[in-house]
Formats: structure tokens, C-alpha cells, sequence
């Protein structure tokens, strides 16, 4: 899926050039996929955190949006995207974990219904702002809990979660479809696994695609 996204390009370290630098580190670390790679690169990142982070929103690096929480590094979401269009077949896809919307950008030329899911109010309103005003409108937002998901609107083809679980959410796995794929952080900080699980007729598989870090995954009381 397509989509006309405003370019938004900015002079000096947000400049295509800055950018091209990024997509070369990228293809370095392994990213194979020109899809994956030319929406890294017309994703305007900087308009992601603060006026005040913008000469650093081309570096590979996690970056600080407040509350708390922060922007994944380019090739983390890179990596996750590639990973989940090359396993998904379908187009309903659901996010865990909001945050400022850059992996929901990116996520959103490929997949036709993405809902996603923030437990921060003031995040996701800040958030769904910021994607409208980029003429992104296949995306539906939720104030919640990751752990519980969003069922209402299930079952999914694709889960993709951007924050560290101390397990595997029993109900993500469930609201799962046949052959969809679920990947998530797993484990204590410092020991975290970013784990791909492909849900089959009668079980699910897991794949391990290296160690990552994130934010926890909390759980609301």
C-alpha cells in the first residue's frame, strides 16, 4: 500500500544527505529490503522528537520524546518492519506501544488497517495529531494496556510490539489469526530477545532475531 507522505525535508543534519548516510549504516548492519529502506529515508524523523534533538534524528540511536519513553533506533525499526512484512500475509496489523508514531509511519505504506495502542493519554493524542498532519489515516488509536491488546478488532495478521515483555502476553497470542506473527522484546533489561512467534494450526513457533533493548512493557494495575 502506497501513500503520499510530506517529504518535509529539512537543511544541514536532517538533509538527504544525513539521511543517505543513515540508509548506507542500515544496509551495513544487514537491512536487505528497498521497501523497508526507502520509507526509513522519506520518513521525515525529525518531526518525531524535540526541535532541540533534531540535528541528532538521523542518527542510528534510540533518542528521548519525554514521559519517560523514547524513539526506537532507526535500525530496530528497520529491522522489525522487514521482518514482519516478510512474514505477514494480510493487511490488519496490530501495534503495541504507540510511543511518537515513527514505527507506526513506517509501518503504514504497507499494511492497509493498523491499530495501535499507548497507555500514555497525552502520547497518543500528541501522537494522532502528528500522523494526521502527515496525511496518515489507515491507523486507529487506542488509550490502553498493551498486555490486554485490542481484540474488538482482531484477529491479526501481524502484532508488533515496541516495548519489552517479561513473557510472552497470552492474549496478544490469542488474538493471533492462523499464520500471523507476533514480535516482540522479551526479557529483563539487559537480557532482552527480540522473538518472532508464528501461530499455526494447533501451536506456536518462536524465532529469536537478536538482542535488543526497550523500555518495559507495563502492565496496568
Amino acid at each position: 500500500m502506497s501513500k503520499q507522505i510530506p517529504q518535509n525535508q529539512g537543511i544541514g543534519m536532517t538533509s538527504d544527505r544525513t539521511r543517505d548516510r543513515l540508509i548506507k549504516r542500515l544496509k551495513e548492519q544487514g537491512i536487505r529490503s528497498n521497501l523497508v529502506l526507502d520509507q526509513i529515508r522519506n520518513i521525515p524523523r525529525h518531526l518525531f522528537v524535540d526541535e532541540a534533538l533534531a540535528t541528532r534524528a538521523y542518527e542510528d540511536t534510540a533518542l528521548p520524546i519525554g514521559l519517560g519513553q523514547t524513539i526506537s533506533q532507526p535500525f530496530i525499526v528497520a529491522k522489525m518492519t522487514e521482518a514482519l512484512i516478510n512474514s505477514v500475509d494480510g493487511d490488519r496489523i496490530l501495534e503495541v506501544g504507540t510511543g511518537c508514531g515513527y514505527q507506526t509511519a513506517i509501518l503504514s505504506s504497507f499494511f492497509k488497517e493498523i491499530y495501535t495502542i499507548e497507555r500514555i493519554r497525552s502520547l497518543l493524542l500528541k501522537t494522532k495529531q502528528r500522523l494526521r498532519t502527515m496525511n496518515i489515516y489507515n491507523v486507529h488509536f487506542r488509550h490502553g494496556d498493551g498486555w490486554e491488546g485490542w481484540s474488538k478488532y482482531g484477529l491479526y495478521n501481524g502484532i508488533i510490539v515496541a516495548a519489552a515483555a517479561s513473557e510472552l502476553p497470552s492474549n496478544l497470542l490469542e488474538q493471533l489469526d492462523i499464520g500471523g506473527v507476533l514480535i516482540i522484546p522479551i526479557g529483563a533489561p539487559g537480557e532482552q530477545e527480540l522473538t518472532l512467534v508464528k501461530r499455526n494450526h494447533d501451536h506456536y513457533e518462536s524465532k529469536n532475531l537478536g538482542s535488543v533493548s526497550f523500555v518495559p512493557l507495563v502492565k496496568e494495575k
